[in-house]
């Protein structure tokens, strides 16, 4: 979903917005699939790391476009690219949707980095369901939002919108799971991230996907994403 440029509303704003070492060459029978990293940039890699083909995909938790690229795109990408170690597939957090995002954000990146793309996976499959409620936040609430610090309103969003619940049912402790919401510096960490994206590939909105460190234009699904992994793959 594109929304211009990233702010965090409730008074917070960003600015501007043990693995093997692998084979020499990628092999379709290596378990690409479970060779998951997490990447000094802050995203969680999969696949070969030596791939010829390196798709980067800046999305948002709770972007209706990106959970049907997750739903839809994702599982043919793993079976005809990934597996084969051609592909690698890098996910980065990019709070599009501001204050709503930082909750999902911050409880996706508390689980270990084995069980981020399982927990990224299931949130965007029930991403209608957390985000789709029908009662609002009381009024009384949203005025003292208005004054909360960013962790305050991370913290009673994720509650609100279930997400909390959600990853505590999927064996992320409650108690770990309220630490990770009241950790400024992780927030700090996400500010600065999405800086360093906006800077480096002009991310605006959700999902912005970067291949072989080229930012595609006007490509928001796998329809169009595929064509272009498939050319690169056959340079």
């Amino acid at each position: 979903m594109r929304f211009g440029l990233v702010a965090l509303v409730l008074g917070v704003a960003l600015v501007s917005s043990a693995e093997a070492a692998p084979p020499k060459k990628a092999s379709a029978h290596a378990a690409w699939l479970q060779t998951v990293v997490a990447t000094p940039e802050g995203g969680v890699r999969m696949g070969n790391p030596a791939a010829k083909v390196k798709l980067i995909e800046f999305g948002s938790r709770t972007c209706p476009l990106c959970a049907r690229f997750d739903v839809e795109g994702l599982p043919a990408l793993k079976a005809g690219y990934i597996a084969s170690g051609k592909v690698s597939y890098e996910f980065r957090d990019y709070p599009v949707h501001g204050a709503l995002d930082l909750g999902p954000i911050l409880l996706g990146q508390c689980v270990p980095t084995r069980a981020f793309f399982p927990v990224l996976d299931a949130m965007m499959a029930e991403q209608k369901t957390l985000v789709g409620r029908s009662d609002a936040i009381p009024d009384a609430k949203q005025k003292e939002l208005q004054t909360a610090t960013p962790n305050a309103v991370a913290s009673y969003l994720a509650g609100f919108y279930g997400y909390t619940d959600f990853v505590v049912k999927r064996g992320l402790p409650l108690a770990k799971a309220n630490a990770c919401l009241a950790d400024r510096k992780k927030i700090d960490v996400l500010v600065a991230r999405a800086d360093a994206a906006n800077k480096a590939y002009a991310v605006s909105g959700t999902p912005t996907f970067v291949l072989n460190g080229a930012a595609q234009a006007n490509v928001y699904d796998w329809a169009a994403l595929e064509p272009l992994v498939r050319a690169a793959v056959a340079k």
